[in-house]
């Protein structure tokens, strides 16, 4: 009987132990995703200035930068000026192919018979689709290999890509370069946002017709 009481409590103990050990651990691991207010703001101020030699900030938002998400704290400047400019010449295309159907007609086709680019979205054939997103996934391809090589589709000193052969040897003559394409590239996606919404929402945009498409 003796016996069995001693290892009750070898038992009891053993137990004892690990739950302490367990509970150590649980508030370790907790700690370490608790909010540190000191770090958060270091990696903050950090982030912002990071974002600070950035081309891009000009007399529209006051010489500073406009960041009303706070988004800076999170995303590494590399990547956020990849997107924008993704975005911006995506717009920059999108403005044009919405009104060229409209001034010089569409191809020679049997599936879209539209000048309306939601509509003729719609009418596109399956195979056009993989087309293009074949076209883009082999662009995205090139892109990517020539950064390894160390060109750069962002504005570097020697561009991906350059068919005018316009961009300038000097780094004043790039910077001034690259500003006009952002601030051409914002307003195209500013333009595009604001014919979606006076074709969903005819009448939203007071400088478009009501019967804008």
């Amino acid at each position: 009987v003796l016996q069995a009481r001693l290892f009750e409590c070898r038992l009891l103990l053993y137990c004892l132990k690990m739950k302490f050990i367990a509970l150590s651990a649980l508030i370790a691991s907790t700690s370490a995703f608790a909010p540190q207010t000191a770090p958060k703001a270091a990696s903050s101020l950090k982030a912002a200035a990071d974002f600070e030699g950035m081309s891009g900030v000009s007399v529209e938002t006051a010489g500073k930068i406009w960041d009303p998400l706070g988004l800076t704290e999170y995303v590494p400047p590399k990547w956020a000026r990849e997107v924008e400019l993704s975005n911006a010449r995506s717009a920059m295309l999108a403005n044009v192919g919405w009104f060229w159907p409209q001034i010089y007609g569409t191809f020679k086709s049997d599936d879209v018979t539209t000048t309306d680019p939601i509509d003729a979205i719609m009418q596109a054939d399956p195979q056009w689709w993989a087309q293009f997103i074949l076209l883009c996934g082999v662009c995205e391809a090139w892109k990517f290999n020539k950064a390894n090589e160390g060109q750069s589709f962002t504005g570097g000193e020697t561009p991906v890509l350059d068919w005018t052969g316009l961009w300038p040897d000097d780094e004043e003559g790039r910077a001034k370069l690259q500003l006009q394409e952002l601030k051409n590239g914002r307003l195209a996606m500013i333009g595009f946002a604001s014919y979606l919404s006076a074709h969903f929402i005819p009448g939203s945009v007071p400088a478009l017709p009501v019967d804008f498409h």
